[in-house]
């Protein structure tokens, strides 16, 4: 192998582990998706707080239909209408700072998506990839049986 070679595979091996390595910011949604937390403690107290049931999702840069659901389904015109009904947070199920929260939810795969209500008791449990549309009916759902 000569030295351009070495360094073009070892330029796109770094690329590609900085992209693993990174995690979700507010800046890495799509424009009108919800206002999301990345601190499972903080959406908890966020639910006790304002009194809005909570949506919690598991997820990972490297999950396709994790990544399917934040460009489509969460800004998504069936789920807006939902934006201000619940406390959202975007958990990376790579983060070692979630996995408490994940051995409590039973997460097995991602996205994991939790629903809790106002204090923090679970309510409902999506798995896998969803529509906007289906994910809206979810939502519905969990607001009736959270009593909000």
């Amino acid at each position: 192998m000569n030295r351009n070679t070495f360094f073009t595979i070892a330029a796109v091996l770094l690329a590609g582990a900085a992209f693993l390595n990174t995690k979700s910011h507010a800046a890495d949604f799509p424009k009108g998706s919800p206002q999301f937390t990345a601190n499972y403690a903080a959406a908890l107290k966020a639910g006790q707080d304002t009194g809005k049931p909570v949506v919690l999702i598991f997820s990972a840069v490297w999950c396709p239909p994790c990544q399917a659901n934040k460009r489509n389904v969460y800004p998504s015109d069936a789920v807006k209408p939902f934006h201000d009904k619940f406390v959202w947070a975007y958990l990376d199920a790579d983060d070692k700072d979630n996995v408490t929260a994940m051995q409590k939810y039973g997460v097995t795969g991602i996205p994991h998506i939790q629903f809790l209500d106002k204090e923090g008791k679970p309510l409902d449990t999506a798995v896998g990839g969803t529509s906007p549309e289906e994910f809206a009916k979810t939502l519905g759902a969990t607001l009736k049986k959270s009593g909000s």
